[in-house]
């Protein structure tokens, strides 16, 4: 048997760390003000630990902690830790203990801790005559003062007041740690650091209990099992663990079995004792109320749902869960569910069968399945039920009379799983607001049971061929679940739903019809028809829920077809719509500004991955897979307009016939720094690189000793400009070698030229509102190691505008046949003073030299610069026109325009160059349009 004195040693590793703690143990004996713990701290080094590094790394400020956690969770036992171990470095210091229970007990409770503070901290003893006074005093004497103060279980922001004042007015290194039940406390306070209390791992747990059930750190061989489904029970909260471990010490195991089964239905009053603390602290009735339903009914239910419950019964559920939450007494798990320590459940569970141990049918909630069998076939439940949930397996079907609900008028929360209810339906209460009826019998829901306060109807695996046979007002109803109802034909009439928000009705594989109506619901949120196989094609009507924000039709394998009008849908956020027949993703779906996650045609994931490969899917008709497209930076991306032409794809396939119409895409970004993001991951994934691997690279390099080819793509209306250009290029060929060829430039009456290196130019549209642009020439000068002609392998050309956040994509055929259309929808988005970049793109192993766009206007254009624009002026003699007089430009420089360089464009200009030589590498992507 190991003694307690060795239990302090148990985890000392080395000789080394032995001594130390023995030369720590005398100290405490000799030290009058060290606080007694408990004798096995099991798991209290690493948290002690923890907090006093954040307490050192914080000593040149007042340093405030709050350690919180449910009751029972070692708060005041870590709390004790702590102060034992740095409380030598303060000369003036205090643990304030048990301030609830002092507040509540004694009148002047508040008063006395406060005298106790000044004791400890002066060491004088002075009365106190008021609170406030009691707070100044406080306030002023520790001014200056470096303090060590510990309040231990705080429960209201207004006693920590009281007690500390305002603890920056501390000299710094001073410590105040808190320990509370409620985190609202610590958030009012605004600690620096929170220590949350968490419940003990397994293997912690078991050794904790088996040294206080048997003096040794691992149980018994013969009670090892026991002592495991004991510590399941006690879910890893020390002072259960404690409690039970001491009360099952030297016991037989006779009596450990009669423990064990005593506690399925009665917990340990000294447990529950410890625990109820936090209920009784609630001042509000109704999150009392709101506590028993959640402990009795809604544990691993969804907080939206619960609360619209229980808002239903006028029990404010948006803070009261919350309150509780703060309390410790609710926790908020994964997906929003509800949760709940076993041993708080049993607590609550524990408070309701008190009120009548004896008599089951006259408590407020049932849940106790012999109890409620019993009430119901016995007939004895009466007024006070509040709460009834009878689950049976459908093998052991249950049959009751609806005169068992009789007398149950307050009745407000009803659950039946697999039982047959025969009788007048009228005797069921008029207050019910929630009805969970899992493997209801009838072909439709009662006539004479009246639902008009109902908020949740939750009939799944249903016998039902109809919801009602006549669809009565129920404007209270916000959730109908009829899923796995294998009869049920086809949908309501929603005109009487008026506040429906939740619509689940997914695995009903009859169900061929959504009726019309379903359109008229303005409140809907969530519309569920997985797995509906006999469904055809929704109505119409559907794509008018502007409110709907969940849309899930997938293994609706008859739906073939979702509607442009889908883009009337502006709340939704999730489309799920995978294996169903539908082949052509709308269009419109890219106008869903909302939309974060999208499941349909083969495409899946979130938006900003999605959208880059539909656009490109859509942009390229003769692909034979879809590239792999780095994610845009976020979701707030929208499809302003998308230009279609009657191109001939009758040998296509019929979706990619349809997606090849486009014949450009207009995006529309936020913010200037979002287009930077996703303009680089957008070309990032066009052409399977990464900019930061070609940032070293050379892009001259890669063309020397290659003939140098020209190309000229014409956008608009100028086909003179066109011919000069033809010359001018033709006489530069003939006149220069390739190393020193250069485009014709400068800036004429007719025409402004602006020219850089690589595939993109940079430039600002001019001022001159009166102007009127007739066309857009872009001037590019390449090499190529194929024969391939440029025309061929031009793949597109991006239009970006950082002053208006737009990008205009053409692909490379729109652009060789521009249109009037084109035209319009390229100048509808260039205004005067628009910062502009247009990018060429080109395949098969085409490399840039140098590109130059003209902007060919009807009349001379007045061109103001700021003194960061540099551009050289040149006559061409091949051209005859007259310079103009109002052009103010820096003459003598080479034909390179740099833009104004605000903060955004700067960002822009540094990704530019190696956007420039991604656009030049050599792709083996097997893309034919990309």
């Amino acid at each position: 048997m190991l003694t307690p004195c060795f239990c302090t040693y148990y985890h000392i590793r080395s000789e080394g760390e032995l001594v130390q703690q023995i030369v720590e143990d005398v100290l405490v004996k000799l030290d009058s003000s060290f606080l007694s713990i408990t004798a096995y701290p099991v798991g209290l080094e690493s948290r002690v630990r923890k907090v006093i590094d954040f307490i050192e790394n914080q000593s040149k400020k007042v340093c405030m902690i709050g350690i919180w956690g449910m009751g029972g969770s070692g708060k005041t036992t870590t709390a004790k830790a702590i102060y034992n171990r740095i409380h030598r470095k303060f000369v003036d210091r205090s643990f304030v203990e048990n301030v609830r229970e002092v507040c509540e007990k004694e009148n002047r409770g508040i008063i006395r801790l406060q005298e106790q503070l000044l004791l400890d901290i002066l060491n004088t003893k002075e009365k106190i005559h008021s609170i406030a006074l009691g707070t100044t005093k406080i306030e002023k004497r520790f001014r200056g003062k470096k303090t060590l103060v510990v309040l231990d279980d705080v429960t209201t922001f207004e006693q920590l007041k009281s007690l500390c004042g305002n603890p920056k007015l501390f000299c710094p290194g001073s410590v105040l740690i808190v320990t509370t039940r409620d985190i609202r406390v610590l958030n009012l306070l605004k600690v620096d650091y929170v220590d949350t209390m968490k419940e003990m791992d397994e293997i912690e747990s078991l050794e904790l209990f088996s040294w206080h059930a048997f003096r040794q750190p691992i149980p018994i061989k013969d009670l090892c099992e026991l002592s495991r489904n004991v510590v399941a029970y006690c879910g890893g909260l020390p002072v259960a663990l404690e409690v039970l471990g001491s009360y099952l010490y030297e016991r037989t195991k006779e009596e450990w079995i009669s423990v064990l089964s005593k506690l399925k239905r009665i917990p340990n009053d000294q447990v529950q004792e410890k625990l109820r603390i936090s209920y009784d602290g609630l001042k509000d009735d109704m999150a009392k109320d709101i506590f028993l339903d959640i402990c009795c009914f809604f544990i691993g239910k969804g907080r939206a749902d619960v609360t619209k419950i229980l808002n239903g019964c006028g029990l404010y559920a948006d803070i009261g869960i919350t309150v509780l939450v703060e309390r410790s007494l609710v926790k908020i798990e994964k997906n929003n569910k509800l949760g709940m320590h076993d041993l708080i459940r049993d607590m609550g569970r524990e408070i309701v069968r008190e009120s009548s141990a004896k008599e089951p049918g006259k408590r407020s909630r049932l849940w106790f399945r012999e109890d409620v069998h019993d009430i119901l076939t016995k007939q004895t439940g009466i007024e006070t039920v509040e709460g009834l949930v009878l689950q049976v397996q459908r093998a052991n079907r249950v049959v009751l009379s609806t005169d068992s609900f009789k007398e149950m008028k307050k009745l407000r929360l009803l659950q039946l799983d697999h039982a047959v209810l025969i009788g007048d339906y009228r005797y069921l209460s008029k207050e019910l607001r929630w009805i969970h009826w899992q493997g209801f019998t009838f072909n439709y829901i009662p006539d004479d049971f009246y639902q008009g306060n109902l908020v949740v109807i939750d009939v799944k695996y249903s016998s039902m061929k109809q919801v009602w046979s006549e669809t009565k007002l129920l404007d209270k109803l916000k959730i109908l679940n009829v899923s796995y109802s294998k009869y049920l034909k086809n949908t309501p009439d929603f005109s009487k739903l008026p506040n429906l928000e939740k619509l689940i009705m997914k695995n009903c594989p009859n169900l061929s019809e959504v009726h019309k109506s379903i359109g008229d619901l303005s409140n809907l949120l969530l519309l569920n028809l997985k797995d509906c196989t006999s469904l055809g094609n929704l109505p119409k009507k559907i794509y008018q829920l502007k409110s709907l924000k969940t849309l899930t039709l997938s293994g609706c394998s008859k739906i073939d077809k979702l509607e442009e009008d889908m883009g009337q849908m502006e709340s939704l956020t999730t489309l799920n719509a995978k294996d169903t027949a539908v082949t052509e993703v709308p269009h419109s779906i890219l106008r869903l500004k909302s939309i974060g996650f999208i499941s349909l045609c083969g495409y899946e994931g979130l938006s900003h991955d999605v959208f880059p490969r539909l656009i490109w899917s859509w942009m390229t008709p003769t692909m034979n897979s879809l590239p792999c497209i780095s994610p845009f930076g976020g979701s707030s991306l929208s499809l302003v307009s998308l230009d279609v032409s009657s191109n001939n794809m009758a040998d296509q396939p019929p979706m990619l016939r349809n997606l090849s119409k486009h014949r450009s895409v207009w995006i529309q970004c936020r913010s200037v720094i979002q287009l930077t993001q996703e303009l680089r991951n957008f070309l990032d994934g066009l052409y399977d690189v990464s900019f930061t691997k070609l940032e070293t690279t050379s892009h001259a390099s890669l063309i020397l000793d290659i003939s140098l080819k020209s190309l000229l793509i014409e956008m608009g209306n100028c086909h003179m400009l066109i011919n000069t250009l033809g010359k001018s290029i033709s006489q530069g060929f003939a006149n220069n070698d390739s190393s020193n060829f250069f485009l014709p430039d400068g800036n004429y009456p007719s025409w402004l030229a602006y020219a850089c290196e690589g595939p993109s130019v940079l430039f600002q549209v001019p001022e001159d509102i009166h102007c009127h642009m007739n066309g857009i020439v872009l001037s590019v000068v390449y090499s190529s190691t194929s024969e391939n002609m440029a025309t061929e392998c031009l793949t597109n050309v991006l239009i970006i505008n950082y002053t208006k956040c737009t990008i205009q994509i053409y692909k490379g055929d729109t652009v060789m046949s521009f249109n009037d259309e084109d035209w319009k929808g390229l100048t509808s988005n260039l205004g005067p003073g628009d910062n502009v970049e247009i990018f060429v793109a080109f395949r098969h192993g085409l490399i840039v030299k140098e590109t130059v766009v003209y902007l060919i206007y009807n009349h001379s254009v007045t061109v103001e610069t700021d003194s960061s624009i540099n551009v050289e002026m040149k006559l061409s003699p091949e051209v005859n026109l007259q310079p103009s007089s109002v052009v103010k430009m820096e003459p003598l420089l080479d034909v390179k325009t740099e833009p104004s360089r605000n903060r955004n464009e700067k960002i822009f200009s540094r990704l530019a160059k190696r956007i420039g030589e991604c656009l030049c590498i050599e792709r083996n992507r097997g893309l034919n349009n990309f």
